[in-house]
């Protein structure tokens, strides 16, 4: 049986959808919380057989309010890329995922968004996803991959939504599973917040079996690229 880290950012995120997906298939998962447990770094020294970094509501990665264990973060993926151990990164995921594989982060305000991600049919290796797909963005700042790093979908705007890191390792920049109850908690949380969210939460609320639908091809797709299927 497959073990994964999940490094967790704020008390409402959480892998949402995604435990379900990883439960069905017998794959276990520990969470962690850098914010809550100071000791955080000495249970992420465990054998594990994958990371997942989760998003960070309001918090980012490009010099304006930075995550607090940023660094140790970036330090840790670049271990696990460099051990060849599958990451997965969702929102500030993906951002802390494309700095330790040599990407950068760019400032940006701070979005509550459901956007539609558009397979890159070019990329033979975006064949795992569908061809359009939800993703939910929420927080500040712009994940900018690694030159080197395919692009597997981007948005009708051309921004990057799904990037692949070696052969096993995914950034989303958001994510891809996320419940209404999550973003409603992450509001409750932090001061910092979109204005007026509750169009944005309708919408969501009203996508919520296309996301579904959506994520169970993409989590099939996934789990066969990470190699957690054992």
């Amino acid at each position: 049986m497959s073990r994964l880290l999940v490094l967790q950012h704020t008390e409402a995120e959480y892998l949402g959808q995604l435990e379900d997906h990883l439960e069905s298939r017998r794959i276990a998962f520990q969470y962690v919380r850098p914010f809550l447990d100071a000791s955080w770094r000495l249970k992420a020294v465990d054998p594990f057989d994958g990371l997942v970094l989760l998003g960070g509501g309001p918090w980012g990665s490009a010099g304006i309010k930075d995550l607090p264990s940023l660094a140790d973060e970036v330090e840790l993926c670049a271990r696990y890329l460099a051990d060849g151990i599958a990451v997965l990164g969702f929102g500030l995921g993906a951002q802390i995922l494309a700095l330790a594989a040599g990407g950068k982060s760019a400032p940006a305000t701070f979005e509550f968004k459901l956007t539609q991600a558009i397979r890159q049919d070019d990329q033979e290796a975006a064949a795992f996803l569908p061809k359009q797909f939800h993703v939910v963005l929420y927080g500040p700042d712009k994940v900018l991959p690694p030159s080197q790093a395919p692009i597997l979908a981007r948005d009708a705007e051309g921004a990057a939504m799904v990037f692949q890191v070696a052969e096993n390792s995914f950034g989303f920049a958001g994510h891809p599973g996320v419940k209404s109850g999550m973003i409603e908690d992450l509001i409750m949380e932090f001061e910092d917040g979109p204005d007026d969210a509750i169009p944005q939460l309708n919408e969501l609320r009203a996508a919520h079996p296309e996301i579904e639908q959506g994520l169970a091809h993409i989590m099939a797709g996934l789990i066969q690229r990470t190699g957690w299927m054992r």
